[in-house]
């Protein structure tokens, strides 16, 4: 029998070609912080302090600031996830390089896989969490999220972290619904498109260009939902609370030239940042 390839379309593998040769400092300076690399944005009030002050130390104390508002983000994702016993099997869906997969491992101890389709980051993920002595229990693997090949109702909880966009929301959802235990829960955090503002605005499609991905518009994500029996129990919209970063970020050597289209999508009502957690029923 001939396994499932894990890259199927010409798109993924574009997209797994731009994140095998990701070498973005506002990525990788961060993670260097504490050996915790995200791979998604920040929640809360900046300090605006970090900006004053000595130069020779200032840049330093910008990258710690950035992290310390993206760990933030992890933990409100990681909050929604419910209560996780260390027997628990979670699935962290478009892993990246594993920061959010470690976190979850050190609250609760449970055993972790995370999927990317970007084998350098798969690599780097591993090699993260043999560093910390636990690559018995989190582990990562060159799967494809939409068909990931693991026993159907084997996870307590799924998350997907700034990672949906890169895929048929319909497709997804059908796959972590066959994955998740009843009652398990799925959560995640995303940019999504305002439907009451109509198409996607300029700035949207710009983010969308930046990143090789396709935003969706914030009505499929519950649509699909309901047509593959997740039902949420707990939607946050975090726009005004991630505006901060992005006007830090923007201030600062890691700015990349995109923060302008996020402060422009956010601030005109075309693009949100929301919280989603939803039990399998």
């Amino acid at each position: 029998m001939t396994a499932t390839p894990v890259l199927s379309t010409f798109y993924q593998h574009s997209v797994a070609d731009y994140w095998n040769s990701e070498q973005n400092p506002v990525n990788l300076r961060l993670g260097e912080v504490d050996g915790i690399y995200h791979h998604h944005y920040g929640l809360g009030e900046a300090d605006w302090s970090v900006l004053e002050g000595p130069e020779a130390t200032r840049r330093q104390r910008v990258v710690e600031e950035l992290h310390r508002l993206e760990h933030a983000q992890a933990d409100t994702l990681i909050t929604n996830l419910g209560p996780l016993r260390p027997d628990h099997r979670v699935l962290d869906a478009g892993s990246g390089r594993g920061g959010s997969s470690l976190l979850v491992n050190l609250r609760h101890g449970c055993h972790v896989d995370g999927v990317s389709i970007s084998e350098s980051q798969v690599v780097f993920a591993n090699e993260q969490a043999r560093m910390r002595g636990v690559a018995d229990k989190v582990r990562f693997h060159f799967r494809n999220m939409l068909d990931t090949g693991f026993e159907t109702g084997s996870f307590q909880a799924i998350w997907n972290n700034e990672s949906t966009m890169y895929v048929e929301l319909s497709l997804l959802f059908a796959e972590h619904a066959r994955l998740l235990s009843r009652g398990g829960r799925y959560v995640c955090i995303t940019g999504c498109y305002n439907d009451a503002y109509g198409l996607p605005s300029r700035a949207v499609s710009q983010i969308n260009a930046h990143y090789i991905c396709d935003i969706h518009p914030r009505s499929t994500y519950f649509k699909e939902l309901a047509a593959n029996r997740l039902v949420p129990i707990n939607v946050v919209d975090l726009t005004a609370a991630t505006i901060p970063y992005w006007e830090l970020r923007a201030k600062t050597h890691l700015a990349t030239g995109i923060e302008e289209a996020f402060l422009e999508a956010y601030k005109d009502g075309s693009f949100q940042y929301l919280l989603i957690a939803a039990d399998r029923v």
